[in-house]
């Protein structure tokens, strides 16, 4: 859901919302003019003003302000006007905009609250600023903020944690914050919710108190035992509880005040307020819980209600959902197909209900569908649930199922539930927030594979589009403006780009079609991207291979699509830039920008860029492809091959060897992938460094290297689990992943280059499993990392077929690529991250998808770097 703050301010591409509006909602703070001797430095979404001559410490207590809307102006000025004349640093959020997102229900809720930030020298001062500023805005009032020791009763908060930006390798293998224990070993530091003190700093006695007081509160005096948390968000938590009176189980929702915010400002505990008037209006509904309680603890506020048994309809797309395609058994699509349409009429049935009574439901999607075990269907999360007749914009809503703006009334939820019956047979139905005219193709595609009757299909699409038939109504842009493409750009059914296909002869159209459509999104006048990309190029620059513009020039080049100088003369005054900010890494970072600038030519300039990360401290870095070690090392080997540089040579041979140290045995990895284990795969797992071990074996002919490359694969193997469909994907417990950056198709791909030089029973059949993985005909995403476009550039890869193309596998997952297929100005152009936007990165949207592409259907190599 973080996804959800980047589609504020473009309606067609991810786009910062920290951009978007700052001249109109900036606090008058940002203009404000600082004494001599002071100096404002724009930072992400922040503005931090710090006296020139200040020597701070590196890590301390720092104090955070949490405000409102309203009254965020008057704790700013009492934060500058107390902390000006004392020459003590602070930090404040740039916009009334940016505060906003940062409190709205799916911010993440570490940083939840923050609004100022300031650096007490020790902790006399950090008392001096407490007890100053509390006396101008005490108790006025802010989102608490999880992390932090409340001050009094708001809105300062405090924390220990670091002033400066260092980080350090965590036991996931990434890169975290980092603060310095008293012997000088950097350790994470933690912005959990709950306040915590590490193990060698002491509490001040003036906090003590406070902590008192945090302690004081607790669900122990209440009849509620907590058995286990459901879900989180920024308004707070969803538990299973039970009822200690009764011993029944219910459902205990969580509000915390000024936080979870809609659009319109109304915050949980006013949301959970309403929840509950609608429940007991609704009352008497098989398909609606029942209230049970309703109380506070502190400043939170909690609902009680029925336990609806039963798991997510969401769920069974996992469990139940068949294979569609060549190894497709009739009979397990039919009956899918019976229990898919029976769970439909009942989900129909049950919101109908609901109507009777005048109510609106607003939220309907298969993750507030119950389907219980009887069959029975409920509804849950009612908190945007409205009379039929109630004005107002829709402020929350899965994506995939939130109505266009021009829906009102039972109307929304008929929307939504055309978006289910499409749904529960090809679950893509966020790509309607691009097109809403696609609804009608994936109805087709439904209707090739299902037998799935056609009056079905046709009232899901009359839903989705609005009007009385699927053929004869134009559909209403997201914004009810008639029909359009994802640029606003009017079009009918004719002339649409073409589609991805297997035949070789349709390569050159699709190719440039592609091409033509990333260049006409490029943005040369824009200083911090040049083409658009996902959120993360927000956070990782827009230079890298991954997000940015590196990437893509990259994909244009080796499939033949051409170059344009002035996209890469953006490419490169930016990649020389000294105060540039920019990781160093492969795909993140600075190593891949020298590789891809080598690549079209600018040797001089990509020795200048690599000499510069050479200067960085890499030994710092996790051992990973994507940012880490595996990846410099790989461009350093290449380098040295490209220039004859010894020293660069032996550089790359002491990176491998430092991965080598850190590798550890087989068993040194848990048997699980992410969460709070460090990630398998390709791009962020053990993979990576297998692929610097064979090229660097490839390189020495040192055995060593080789035996190295097997244990790391061993690693990501015990990570991966065996399907019952034969299926061999990298296991992270709560689901299972078939993918190039992540999943299985990456480990397939570098197991496919060992056993080219040492073969492995246990290898083979985990070849076998793996390329089961990539024959699936489902991929919820288009995107090269994760997505199916990634699982055609395994498939090309190991494919023993001549021309790639002529591979029944291949060619499926290149016909398959038009599931995804959207316009932009006339163009080809395929979805990011979430399918909300497009993208048109390398990880993620069109340029990945016309690599891959292109490794199946170009006459020259198009592969990923080192592949």
């Amino acid at each position: 859901m973080r996804y959800d703050a980047y589609c504020v301010a473009d309606h067609t591409f991810f786009d910062s919302p920290w951009e978007a509006g700052e001249a109109e909602y900036a606090f008058a703070a940002v203009h404000r003019d600082l004494p001599a001797g002071w100096k404002k430095t724009r930072q992400d979404d922040w503005l931090v003003c710090s006296p020139e001559d200040t020597r701070r410490p590196a890590q301390g207590w720092k104090i955070h302000a949490s405000g409102c809307q309203d009254n965020a102006e008057k704790i700013l000025d009492a934060v500058w006007d107390f902390c000006v004349p004392r020459g003590i640093p602070f930090k404040f959020l740039r916009g009334r905009h940016i505060l906003q997102l940062r409190n709205m229900k799916y911010a993440p809720r570490g940083a939840s609250g923050k609004f100022v930030t300031v650096y007490p020298a020790d902790e006399a001062e950090l008392r001096e600023v407490l007890e100053g500023v509390d006396a101008a805005v005490g108790g006025e009032p802010g989102a608490y903020i999880l992390s932090d020791l409340r001050w009094n009763r708001g809105p300062l908060y405090v924390r220990y944690g670091g002033f400066v930006e260092r980080h350090v390798v965590s036991e996931k293998g990434v890169l975290e914050p980092a603060v310095e224990r008293p012997d000088g070993t950097l350790v994470p530091d933690r912005r959990r919710p709950g306040f915590h003190v590490p193990d060698w700093v002491t509490l001040p006695p003036f906090l003590e108190p406070h902590a008192e007081a945090r302690r004081a509160h607790s669900l122990t005096d209440l009849p509620y035992a907590v058995r286990r948390p459901v879900h989180f968000s920024n308004g707070g938590g969803v538990y299973v509880a039970e009822d200690t009176r009764t011993g029944r189980e219910v459902i205990l929702k969580e509000a915390r005040p000024h936080a979870g915010l809609t659009a319109d400002g109304r915050d949980a505990v006013s949301r959970l307020q309403w929840e509950r008037d609608i429940l007991d209006r609704l009352a008497g509904l098989d398909c609606v819980p029942s209230v049970v309680d309703y109380f506070t603890v502190g400043d939170h506020h909690f609902l009680a209600q029925e336990l609806i048994d039963g798991k997510p309809l969401s769920k069974y797309f996992g469990q139940k959902y068949p294979e569609t395609g060549p190894r497709a058994d009739p009979d397990e699509i039919a009956a899918y197909t019976r229990w898919a349409l029976g769970i439909c009429d009942a989900v129909e049935r049950a919101v109908g209900s609901l109507h009777e009574r005048g109510i609106v439901f607003g939220d309907l999607h298969p993750y507030n569908v119950m389907v219980g075990d009887d069959g029975r269907i409920g509804l849950i999360d009612f908190e945007v649930a409205a009379p039929a007749g109630t004005d107002g914009v829709r402020m929350l809503g899965h994506p995939a199922y939130a109505a266009p703006r021009d829906r009102t009334g039972f109307a929304a939820d008929d929307y939504a539930l055309g978006c289910v019956k499409l749904a529960v047979f090809l679950p893509l139905t966020a790509l309607l927030r691009l097109d809403l005219r696609k609804a009608v193709e994936l109805a087709d595609e439904i209707a090739e594979r299902f037998p799935v009757p056609r009056a079905f299909l046709d009232s899901a699409v009359r839903a989705v589009l609005g009007g009385d038939s699927a053929a004869d109504v134009a559909p209403a842009g997201r914004d009810g403006a008639g029909p359009h493409t994802a640029a606003g750009e009017p079009r009918g059914r004719d002339g649409r780009p073409p589609r991805p296909r297997s035949d070789r002869a349709a390569w050159p159209r699709v190719r440039d079609s592609l091409a033509d459509g990333i260049r006409a999104s490029a943005t040369p006048h824009r200083d911090d991207r040049l083409f658009p990309g996902d959120i993360e190029q927000f956070s990782t620059g827009a230079l890298n291979i991954a997000h940015g513009a590196a990437g893509v020039l990259y994909a244009l080049d080796v499939t033949g699509a051409g170059r344009r100088p002035e996209h890469e003369r953006w490419l490169l005054e930016r990649a020389l830039r000294r105060e540039q900010r920019a990781r160093i890494g492969f795909y993140d970072g600075l190593h891949g920008v020298a590789y891809v600038l080598e690549h079209l030519g600018y040797r001089e300039e990509a020795r200048r860029v690599l000499d510069r990360c050479m200067g960085e401290r890499w030994q710092r870095l996790g051992t990973d492809l994507h940012g880490g070690l595996a990846g410099v090392g790989l461009n350093l080997l290449h380098f040295a091959g490209r220039t004859g540089d010894d020293a660069l040579r032996d550089t790359a041979l002491d990176v491998a060897r430092t991965v080598a140290e850190r590798l550890g045995a087989e068993t040194d990895v848990p048997e699980l992938s992410g969460g709070p284990h460090p990630k398998a795969g390709l791009m962020h797992g053990s993979s990576g460094p297998a692929l610097l071990f064979l090229r660097c074996y490839e390189a020495t002919g040192d055995d060593t290297f080789l035996d190295l490359a097997a244990t790391a694969l061993r690693q990501d193997l015990r990570r991966c689990v065996l399907r019952d469909d034969g299926a061999l994907h990298v296991n992270e417990g709560w689901r299972s992943l078939p993918y190039l950056a992540e999943g299985g198709a990456g480990v397939a791909v570098v197991l496919d280059l060992y056993r080219a030089h040492r073969d492995d029973e246990r290898f083979r059949t985990a070849a076998s499993g793996l390329l089961v993985s990539s024959s699936s005909q489902f991929y919820v995403q288009s995107g090269l990392f994760n997505g199916r476009a990634g699982i055609l550039a395994h498939l090309t890869a190991v494919s023993p077929v001549r021309p790639t193309s002529d591979d029944p596998l291949v060619a499926a997952q290149i016909d398959a690529l038009s599931w995804h297929a959207m316009e932009y100005q006339g163009h080809l152009a395929f979805p990011g991250e979430q399918l909300l936007r497009l993208s048109m990165d390398l990880a993620t949207g069109s340029a990945g998808v016309l690599l891959a592409l292109g490794s199946a259907l170009h006459t020259g190599p198009a592969r990923l770097p080192f592949l």
